[in-house]
Parts: structure tokens; sequence; C-alpha cells
């Protein structure tokens, strides 16, 4: 007995003391329970479910890690893996070229100044334009009289191509520089390009949609690039292409065809929908119309290319005309000395049948927009939407 007259109770199994006989007893059990461990009998159950935890941990291990995988792919895809952006890769290219024997140091040595420059004025070297093809297709079209009935054609068009520092991201900025090719020579965007009179480079570009971002523009995209493309390998699509326009006060839309409008996927509303486009502003029957209309920015999941024009065929089927960034300087050339039979066209066509995609973005350029409607074009981007069709 304790000296207070409390009753002590003592574990007949360790030298432990309790005062209450509820929680001896507890205690007594768990020995029970640690020495039926011991003999086995519950042995079984406790690896068991150390095998449950151990594989357990290790599918949420694979899982995070294939997680993480795809994340950097994505990021990767879209040139947000700090990995260094045009200048990096343009002379990663070129060492590669000069290791395989494919360039002399000496032109390295020049192509690199060149690009330096080229970086510090921020204009495009135009080593990858080809100028003069939409000129030497009009000429082409007066001459055809196979299958052509009528065709369309935006106003002049410099083509470019990807080069060493933007293969495989670039073809955004790339159609950019197209856009811009043919907005320069229709003197009503005078105004609005002023400080654009000549063709930037890609990493301008990218300057420039951070700039725009800056004034406001497209919020939720601005984010998604963390802010910044300068530096990267990030490819951009209609948004980004529709806020820079904007923000030189360009008026344009973002029409979205987002499912197929037409048997075996393919989209003849889209067709329509720039047949429209090319030949609301040119009356009478003219067989060839060389339209005052800027080419056209189209974009899918993974690509992006400029419409240039639509022909219509004399059994009433349609056929795009496109540039696309991923044609060489060879083969545009090929177009200038186009030949009667045509055959160097099959790089610009398009018909129904071939664009099949499951969702495309076009982006149109028509006409300027005041001071005033370019900041309720910015306030009305915090949410960015397009024209759905259908």
């Amino acid at each position: 007995d304790a000296g207070n007259g409390e009753q002590l109770y003592e574990c007949p199994m360790c030298s432990l003391t309790c005062t209450n006989i509820q929680i001896l007893e507890e205690h007594v059990d768990l020995h029970l329970e640690e020495h039926n461990f011991s003999e086995g009998g519950n042995i079984r159950d406790l690896e068991l479910a150390q095998q449950l935890q151990t594989e357990e941990d290790e599918r949420q291990r694979s899982e995070e890690k294939r997680e993480r995988e795809e994340f950097e792919k994505l990021q990767r895809q879209y040139g947000l893996d700090n990995s260094g952006g045009f200048k990096q890769q343009f002379l990663k290219n070129m060492e590669r070229e000069v290791d395989r024997g494919r360039m002399q140091p000496f032109e390295y040595h020049k192509r690199k100044a060149d690009m330096m420059e080229s970086l510090a004025s921020g204009i495009d070297d135009g080593r990858t334009k080809t100028s003069g093809v939409i000129e030497a297709l009009c000429k082409y079209y007066q001459n055809e009289n196979k299958d052509v009935k009528r065709v369309w054609l935006s106003v002049g068009v410099d083509h470019f191509h990807s080069s060493l520092g933007d293969r495989g991201w670039g073809c955004g900025y790339r159609n950019f520089q197209m856009l811009l090719s043919s907005l320069l020579q229709n003197s009503s965007y005078n105004d609005c390009l002023r400080d654009t009179t000549l063709i930037p480079s890609i990493p301008k570009i990218q300057s420039m949609i951070e700039d725009a971002w800056r004034e406001g523009f497209d919020p939720q995209g601005a984010s998604h690039f963390n802010n910044r493309l300068h530096g990267s390998k990030a490819w951009i699509g209609a948004c980004e292409i529709y806020s820079l326009l904007t923000s030189l006060r360009i008026k344009c839309q973002i029409i979205d065809f987002h499912k197929p409008t037409g048997p075996m996927g393919t989209h003849p509303r889209l067709f329509e929908w720039i047949l429209h486009y090319y030949s609301t502003d040119s009356e009478g029957g003219a067989k060839v119309v060389c339209s005052s209309k800027p080419p056209i920015y189209l974009q899918h999941q993974g690509h992006s290319r400029t419409v240039i024009g639509i022909e219509e065929k004399k059994n009433k089927s349609l056929c795009l005309l496109l540039f696309d960034p991923g044609c060489s300087s060879q083969q545009m050339q090929k177009l200038l000395k186009q030949n009667s039979d045509g055959t160097g066209l099959k790089l610009l066509r398009k018909f129904v049948g071939s664009l099949k995609e499951k969702q495309y973005q076009i982006v149109a350029v028509d006409g300027v927009l005041s001071l005033e409607e370019k900041a309720a074009r910015c306030r009305a981007s915090q949410v960015l939407t397009s024209e759905k069709i259908p």
C-alpha cells in the first residue's frame, strides 16, 4: 500500500505498478499480444501489412516519376525547360555542323557574328526568306486553263522557314513574320507599324509578345508561360498571335473550328469561311483575284501554317494554298520558276480531304483599331474567347 492509502497493482510480467486495475488489464493484454506475435501467430499478418505498404510506396513513387516525366516532356515540348532559346540552339546546331564537317569554321564564325548582330538589332537576318512567290502564282494562274475556275490570292507575302535556331518550335513565330511581311506592303497598316518597318527576329517577337502581356493582354495565357518567352524555346499559338497583333492596334479575330463539319473528320466549313474571307471585296468575275487581303494564320495541335489563297476548281471543290514554315528556301525557290504544268504547287495545295486534325484555329486580320477599341479588346482578353464554328 502506498503511504496515501492508494491501492497499487503490479504487472505480473514486468515491474510496472499501476494505480488503476483497468489500466493494468490493458497493459497485460498488450504483453500477451506481443507474445502471440513472437510465437508466430500474427507474424504473417504483419508481413502482409508490410508488403502491402511497400507495394503502395512503390506504386506512388512510380506514379510521381511518371507525372514528373510527363511534365518535363510537356515543358520540353513547349520550350519551357530552361534549356535556352534561339541563340543557344543556333550555336549548338552550328557546332554540330562543324563537327560533322558540313560547315567550315570560318563560316561558323561569320554566321555567329551575323546572328549576334541580328539579335542585337532585333531584325531578322532574312536568311530563310523567299520573296515573290505570290507574284509568280498570279502569272501562273493567268495561263492555267486545266481545272482552276477561280483563284483568290493574298497581298504579297514573303515565306520564312525555320532556321538552325528555331527548328522544331519556331513555326508560330515564322508565320507571324509571313503575316507581318504582307501587312507591311499594305499602306492601311502604316500607322500601326511605324515602329516595326522591318521584320523582327524571333527573340524580338518573343519580347513583343511579353510587352503585350505587360499591357494586360491574355493574363491566363501569359501565366501559362510564367510571363516569359524571351530566351526560351516556347511554342506559341493563336492566342499569342492575337495578343501581339491587337497590341499593335491591328484588328483581328480568332475563329475556332473546334470539331469536324464534314464526313471522315474533314472541315468543309473552314474552307467555306476562308473562301468568304477572300471573296468579299472582289466583285466581278476575274479568274485570278489578287486581293487586298492579308494571309491567314492557321493553327492546329503542334503546328501552324499561313493561308495565302484559295482555289475554286471547275468541279466546285475548294483547295487551300498554304505557306509552311517547314518548307525550305530551295523548295520555295522552285515556285518562282513555276513551269507551266504547276507541279511545284503540290507544296502549297491542301484539299478538304487532307486537313483532318480534330481542331483548327485561325487568326484573320481585318483592319485597324482605334486606341479605344484596342483598350476595350485588352479588357475583354482577361478571358480570351474565340468565335466557334459550328
